[in-house]
């Protein structure tokens, strides 16, 4: 099997291990008997170790000049974690391990998404390319996973994550490092970056937009769940928010221009208004599963043309740690507020006082998104930032 083909299948393999843990953690702990309270707070408390735990392996990812060795040891570290997370059923044993497995798993991501990024540029080919299998992995996954828990219990879980998990370091053993940047490492360049005012506006973009997706993502299957749902239509949401991610990916390099990315991210915001104002009034679990498909034009598109625009602005020798930044501004900081104040506001107003708050917070992200489009345009900031 080609470098391409092994990291395509690497994808496929990681992001069914994020469906296990990001899409269905809050559906498990939901059925040990755990208020939304603390579910908020097991999944709040991760995102706190993920603001520690991202940058630490980012910085030694980008220090020691390799990404898959990197990988290789969280990825066997994950593994482990992740069979005695679903296997146990104490509260505080659940907080644990846990947060073990954000520690070890959640850097993954953005170190992923750099290899994935920087390999497609050396090849040639599209970044959506390769991208497409991991939307692939994370929508069979979230469909078999829910079938998993109905048929063989909810412990199921803990089998196949951590069969998943020795099968992606089998297959990363074989993979390809990120080509090297060529260029030393220096605190002034990763300053000088976080000192711009482009950088700035934009990071506060991507919180803004990522608190009601975080929310979403966490409080979708316990949604269904609450309006009567069972696992498996847990499952099929994420199959088919999740797939409808695959042609969006395969196809972005036709959409995907560059100095355009914020018109784009202007689009996505405009959906998950959409999507959310949506999930609001649904009653029906089976609607609510159907209206998932809207995913189509929010975290794809949303996502990819953020990454695209980081790259634009980040210096080179930054790029595995301005990955980061955004990975843990999306799926770290983010995830703290949108864990707390979400299973706060479920609790104490509901499931669609919730939605209707989401819907408006993205609504302010589309408004800053066409603010910061009129400001700074198509300006190519890495020249900016070195200048």
């Amino acid at each position: 099997m080609n470098s391409s083909n092994l990291l395509r299948t690497f994808n496929f393999l990681y992001f069914a291990l994020l469906a296990m843990f990001v899409s269905f953690l809050p559906v498990y702990l939901d059925a040990q008997g755990l208020p939304t309270t603390k579910i908020g707070l097991i999944i709040g408390t991760g995102g706190i170790i993920t603001i520690f735990s991202q940058p630490l392996w980012g910085m030694i990812s980008d220090r020691t000049r390799t990404i898959k060795k990197i990988m290789i040891l969280l990825l066997a570290c994950s593994a482990v974690t992740g069979y005695f997370l679903y296997a146990s059923g104490s509260f505080f044993v659940l907080l644990l391990f846990a947060m073990l497995l954000y520690f070890f798993l959640m850097p993954l991501d953005p170190l992923t998404e750099s290899l994935n990024f920087q390999t497609a540029e050396a090849n040639g080919v599209s970044y959506g390319s390769i991208r497409t299998f991991g939307a692939l992995g994370y929508a069979v996954t979230s469909l078999a996973v829910g079938y998993a828990m109905l048929y063989f219990g909810i412990h199921s879980l803990a089998l196949l994550f951590a069969g998943i998990g020795v099968l992606s370091v089998v297959v990363c053993l074989g993979l390809p490092d990120a080509p090297a940047t060529g260029k030393p490492v220096t605190l002034k360049s990763l300053r000088d970056f976080l000192s711009y005012k482009e950088t700035v506006w934009f990071l506060i973009l991507i919180f803004v937009t990522a608190v009601p997706q975080r929310i979403n993502d966490t409080y979708l299957g316990v949604y269904i769940r609450k309006l009567g749902g069972t696992a498996d239509l847990v499952g099929q949401a994420w199959f088919l928010a999740a797939g409808s991610e695959i042609l969006v990916f395969a196809l972005s390099f036709w959409w995907l221009r560059k100095g355009k990315e914020m018109l784009i991210i202007s689009f996505a915001s405009l959906f998950y208004v959409l999507r959310f104002f949506l999930s609001a009034w649904i009653t029906d679990p089976q609607l609510l599963t159907y209206l998932q498909l809207l995913q189509v034009f929010t975290f794809p598109v949303f996502y990819s043309a953020a990454i695209q625009y980081l790259y634009r602005i980040v210096p080179e020798e930054w790029k595995a740690t301005g990955q980061t930044v955004l990975a843990l501004l999306f799926f770290g900081v983010s995830g703290i507020v949108a864990s707390y104040l979400g299973g706060w506001a479920y609790e104490s107003l509901g499931a669609r006082t919730l939605y209707l708050l989401i819907s408006c917070m993205s609504f302010v992200g589309l408004l800053l998104s066409f603010v910061l489009h009129r400001i700074y345009g198509k300006a190519a900031s890495v020249e900016k930032i070195g200048s």
